[in-house]
């Protein structure tokens, strides 16, 4: 498997958006708080399709919001190889919205911390 972060793994679908956040699962890692949905192996064009959202209310510069969704892109990015295996075991698909909470930026080795909880909790969902 490729380590790249593709179109196809973005999540853009104004469809699947609504179907997120009207019947997805939540889960709180601190700094990300995490809704995600399972479909079938088919729904979707790749393993998990993914948003990253960073709130403007805590952020008030463009530069600081872009700098946290790349650091949570990068540490996705690396990490996701577990995530996408199990969803093929089991035959499933699954779209994710990753929030970032905090106020502050943290550096990149607490975040990819972070996010290794993240995709543990969201492998251990898909089972």
């Amino acid at each position: 498997m490729s380590v790249t972060f593709s179109k196809n793994e973005r999540l853009c679908s104004q469809l699947l958006l609504d179907e997120l956040f009207s019947t997805g699962d939540t889960f709180m890692v601190f700094p990300y708080s995490v809704r995600f949905r399972l479909y079938e192996a088919d729904r979707l064009p790749s393993e998990a399709q993914v948003l990253i959202a960073v709130s403007k209310r805590r952020f008030h510069h463009a530069v600081d919001r872009n700098r946290v969704k790349r650091l949570t892109r990068e540490c996705y990015r690396l990490r996701k190889t577990p995530l996408y295996d199990s969803l093929q075991q089991h035959g499933k698909t699954m779209t994710i919205s990753l929030n970032y909470v905090y106020d502050k930026i943290m550096d990149y080795d607490q975040l990819s911390k972070r996010m290794d909880k993240v995709i543990a909790t969201l492998i251990e969902k898909t089972n």
